[in-house]
Order: structure tokens, then sequence, then C-alpha cells
């Protein structure tokens, strides 16, 4: 596995495995993206990594990846991060994809146009958190049936970012004595105090070209190559001639047409 938050990370609204996913490849590159298609997110898919696992060179390995990232399987590059405290940081990231994207889907994947669904909270974490309640404030103490019929509310607070703690002292800071009802009061606090909705931020992403590894425009890579590397590059048009040029070249040739014809002329 690579450092926390690097790694492979997978594309998202990917197609379920099959037999005939990477059939479309050369025999070495199926191999290579079968096997990295099985990897779980975060390992390390560096080609010094792969290479002491799977039978090829570094060279053939990176020759390898980027005909996987021609073939829309794979983009490199970074995504900027936000985080509390220690402010916003770039992570270096390859995207996976068993579904070959073509160059305009994983432009829309670095604009952030494509959702990239996190996971989800489960019922397991909402209810855990219910049933140690009582630990903190003895007064709410729950019964199983109370966690479970709790859990679905507590749920809705995970999706909109809010942590534990938070969650905590939501529910334990003020209480009334005595408590009659533990559980109607904490659907009411679960309800009334439930955090609005996060506000969508486009990600920060960068890809990298497969061959110099610069960064560039997504929509300027394409098959994951700059220009440049394809030997694409635009020609300029040269500007026209001034007029009073145009005239003194056209005198020019005519004199010298002229004088050829004397010249050629029989005695």
């Amino acid at each position: 596995m690579a450092n926390p938050g690097y790694g492979k990370r997978s594309a998202p609204d990917q197609l379920r495995r099959t037999n005939d996913d990477f059939t479309h490849l050369p025999p070495r590159e199926a191999a290579i993206a079968a096997y990295i298609d099985r990897l779980p997110d975060g390992a390390d898919i560096s080609v010094k990594t792969l290479a002491k696992t799977l039978p090829y060179g570094q060279c053939a390995l990176r020759t390898a990846l980027n005909r996987l990232q021609n073939a829309g399987h794979l983009r490199r590059g970074r995504e900027r991060l936000e985080s509390e405290g220690t402010g916003p940081r770039w992570i270096t990231r390859s995207w996976f994809s068993r579904t070959a994207r073509d160059d305009g889907w994983w432009a829309s994947f670095a604009r952030g146009d494509v959702p990239d669904p996190a996971p989800k909270p489960t019922r397991t974490r909402a209810h855990i958190l219910l049933a140690a309640l009582g630990r903190k404030a003895p007064a709410l103490s729950l019964s199983a049936a109370d966690c479970a019929a709790l859990a679905p509310l507590l749920t809705d607070w995970f999706t909109r970012g809010a942590t534990d703690e938070h969650i905590l002292r939501a529910l334990t800071d003020g209480l009334p004595t005595p408590i009659h009802h533990p559980a109607a009061l904490l659907r009411r606090r679960l309800t009334d105090k439930l955090p609005p909705e996060p506000v969508h931020t486009p990600p920060r992403r960068t890809l990298e070209c497969a061959n110099c590894g610069l960064p560039g425009r997504p929509e300027a890579l394409p098959g994951g190559m700059c220009r440049a590397c394809r030997g694409d590059h635009l020609r300029q048009p040269s500007p026209p001639l001034p007029a009073p040029s145009v005239q003194a070249h056209a005198q020019q040739i005519r004199a010298a047409m002229s004088a050829r014809r004397h010249t050629s002329a029989p005695v």
C-alpha cells in the first residue's frame, strides 16, 4: 500500500467486472490492467513497486502504463485537498478505470462534472454512537430498539459532514432534568439541530502528460499526452506582406524574366 492519501484511486461509475474487460489491449497491457484493477484503493501502483511483483522491468512497465493511459484506463495528476488546521495541500493521484474513458470524460472528471462518490456512512456507526451515549450521559441510555429507530436520523448527520464530537455535543449539551423519555428528546434534537447540507465545491485537479509528466489542461491532453509529445504542433499562418512589398517583389520577378529572355534570344 502507498502512504496514506496516495496510491490508486478508482474512477466512479464503472461497469461490473467481466472476463472481457481488457481484451482490446495487447496481452502485456491487458495483464497489467487486470492486476491493477484488482488492487484495492490506496495500493501503490508506481513503476518501481509494480516491477517487484510483476514479471516486467521498469522500462516495460512505464511503456505499458502510458499505453493504458492512451487507451483511457489511467490518468495521473494532482488533486487539491482542503483540510482543517493544516490548510489546502496538493496530493498526487493515479486514477484507474476498468471501463475505458475518452478524453472528454476525463476532462469532465478533472473539472468535477463527473460525480466522485464518497463512502457512505453505515448504520453500524450510527448505532454504535447512540448506544455509547449512556456512558457520557447516563440519562440518555437507550435500548437496542431505540438505537435502531434513531440511527437513520443520525446517518443524515454523517452525510452532511458532522463528526462524532460535533454530534455528541449537540445531543448532550444543556440537558434538562429530569429526562423522562430519552429517545423522544434525542429524536427532537436530531431533527431540530440537523446541520445544513454542505455546499458542493468542484475539485481542483490537474492531469499530467503520459510522456513528459508536465501538468496541463485536461482538454489539451488527447490520449493522455500533450500536443508537443504527440507531435501535434499547431502551425501558425505567416502574416500577409504589405502591398508595397508585394508590388516591389512582382517588379523584381518581371525584370528577371525580361533579362532572361534577352539573354537567351538568338544572335
